[in-house]
């Protein structure tokens, strides 16, 4: 009887006015950046922002943006190794193929050390070296690099803003599907989660 008096007091208390919250300066600050979108508009649960001026602002936008790319690239290459792609011909030197290399978290141990060290230091060429941030240019803008990573194309403002926002979006959801793909790869059930993909 006590449990259920104190359930239904529980159940009480959720529809009971509450103190209004006070809006940081964050909010203020940033409420209309891109990004901030329905249904979660501006979202810093940790306070990241609190405080914070343009350039953290635009420091923390930039991780964001190479974090979704690098997630996009990840949820994609998981699903393509997953489904049995592999290069052709052999990874390293002692004769270990492309083809021995299993898909999530066993491929990355399955790599032949010198090829991680070969991955890691191209990453840190392009991290370092090959993007370059266009000057006063929007956070992830790699336009001066010696790459070709501008836009593909001549689009007016809007469009360019509709772009960067449908990306954004993309790269939370990567984020999000890349974790996912690897709490189920260490749990053992990403067999079950990924059967609609099919096998070469």
């Amino acid at each position: 009887m006590k449990l259920i008096l104190a359930s239904l007091i529980a159940s009480a208390a959720a529809f009971a006015p509450s103190k209004v919250a006070q809006t940081s300066s964050a909010l203020k600050a940033f409420e209309n950046e891109l990004g901030v979108q329905d249904p979660l508009g501006f979202f810093d649960p940790l306070g990241l922002l609190d405080d914070a001026d343009q350039e953290r602002f635009d420091r923390l936008r930039a991780v964001e943006i190479k974090h979704g790319r690098i997630c996009m690239l990840g949820v994609v290459g998981y699903l393509v190794t997953y489904a049995g792609v592999r290069l052709p011909g052999a990874i390293s030197l002692d004769g270990t193929q492309f083809a021995d290399i299993p898909a999530g978290w066993a491929g990355s141990t399955a790599v032949p050390v010198a090829g991680a060290l070969q991955i890691l230091a191209f990453a840190g060429f392009l991290e370092l070296a090959g993007w370059k941030q266009a000057e006063g240019s929007f956070p992830g803008d790699f336009s001066a690099s010696s790459f070709p990573v501008g836009w593909s194309g001549n689009y007016d403002e809007a469009t360019k803003e509709d772009y960067r926002a449908k990306e954004l979006n993309q790269g939370r959801a990567a984020q999000m599907g890349m974790l996912a793909l690897m709490v189920h790869d260490q749990l053992g059930n990403v067999d079950s989660l990924l059967s609609w993909v099919p096998k070469v």
